[in-house]
């Protein structure tokens, strides 16, 4: 289920020098925030939480997650380059799940990672609120990773509703909107978030069974769905 040589060209892509400015632009802005904040207004644990949580986790990790999700497949399918990748003796599912974990790798080391350190920045992980956000992250990216690769499989405009799910679903529904938030990623993540933080810090909306289903059946759903239209592509292409 994985092929190296499909690995190291998603990573090429998915690193080149334009996309990996990009990459690196949030998680660079999470940390001077931190550094001000902290400077500013000291060690503060739900300050910590509010930033983590409306930056990091509800901002950062999804428009990362979107950048490599669709960027590990979308671009081939755009310019048609996924032909010559197909042509290959290599199963479809194999280059999808490859491609899903590239994008996961990606979306982990440019969330999480920034995410733990800014906790530890802004209150050193007081609360376990450092660790929660991080595996918060960590699960996250998989979820996002796998939603967005299904989108650059099903149209050519996946960047675009990537955009439209990460930053009015999460971000404005999901604030608004109490029912919609049992359908957000986000809230099915801070569930483990709210398991590991102390003392009530962190809040969900969905219980932690529910989010861990969710989580697991949409990540599987999607990765599935995304070969069956890799699959469809390469009967088109055949045509």
């Amino acid at each position: 289920m994985y092929n190296p040589t499909v690995a190291r060209l998603t990573y090429r892509a998915l690193l080149g020098r334009r996309r990996a400015a990009i990459l690196f632009v949030l998680p660079a802005l999470l940390i001077v925030i931190s550094v001000a904040v902290r400077s500013f207004s000291g060690a503060d644990d739900q300050v910590t939480a509010d930033l983590l949580g409306s930056f990091a986790l509800a901002t950062m990790v999804p428009l990362i997650g979107v950048i490599a999700g669709t960027g590990a497949i979308g671009p081939e399918i755009d310019d048609g380059s996924i032909v010559y990748l197909l042509a290959k003796p290599v199963k479809r599912s194999t280059i999808i799940c490859t491609k899903l974990i590239v994008a996961i790798a990606v979306t982990m080391a440019f969330s999480a990672i920034p995410t733990l350190i800014a906790g530890f920045i802004l209150n050193g992980n007081g609360q376990q609120i450092a660790i929660a956000y991080t595996v918060a992250a960590l699960v996250a990216s998989i979820a996002y990773a796998a939603v967005f690769l299904l989108l650059g499989t099903v149209t050519r405009h996946a960047v675009v509703f990537g955009l439209v799910y990460a930053l009015v679903w999460e971000s404005l529904f999901g604030s608004l909107v109490p029912g919609a938030r049992t359908l957000s990623v986000q809230q099915w993540s801070l569930a483990l978030a709210q398991r590991i933080g102390e003392n009530g810090v962190i809040s969900s909306d969905v219980g932690l069974p529910l989010a861990v289903i969710l989580l697991v059946g949409v990540t599987a759903a999607a990765t599935w769905y995304a070969g069956q239209k890799l699959r469809t592509l390469k009967l088109a292409g055949e045509e």
